[in-house]
């Protein structure tokens, strides 16, 4: 039997925001849809998902930029508004966050399972790991 999950830190660039969530994430993906991509400035977004309450903001509540829909269960990205981080979204009716890897400051223990919505991603980038590649959201 093991204990609780480790506490990973996480915060954005200038350091006005920061997080604490469980090392203990359900599923890592890379997301190379279009979204993703332009939210992140680079090829692919690498992100943890885990249940919400699994995520504890711990500095930064007046720097915090909401895009997207208003309310909790809507969808939406949260980012540091002086920065412009991204740090997570909120997905799935407000049920889990997707934590964006690189705001993390501690190493989790998840690493990218597969490289999803590879149907649109940049016909610049060519994916080199042998990872499993979707051209959707994988299901089952």
């Amino acid at each position: 039997m093991s204990g609780p999950a480790a506490i990973l830190r996480g915060g954005c660039r200038c350091g006005a925001v920061g997080y604490e969530v469980a090392d203990a994430f359900a599923y890592a993906l890379n997301c190379h849809c279009s979204q993703c991509r332009r939210a992140t400035g680079a090829a692919c977004k690498p992100f943890a998902g885990i249940a919400t309450p699994a995520l504890r903001l711990t500095a930064g509540a007046d720097s915090l930029l909401i895009y997207g829909e208003t309310g909790d269960s809507q969808p939406h990205d949260v980012l540091c508004a002086r920065c412009g981080s991204l740090l997570w979204s909120v997905v799935r009716e407000g049920a889990f966050v997707h934590v964006t890897l690189g705001t993390l400051i501690d190493a989790p223990t998840i690493r990218p399972s597969a490289h999803i919505f590879t149907g649109s991603k940049a016909p610049w980038h060519r994916i080199t790991d042998d990872l499993p590649q979707f051209e959707g959201f994988p299901t089952g």
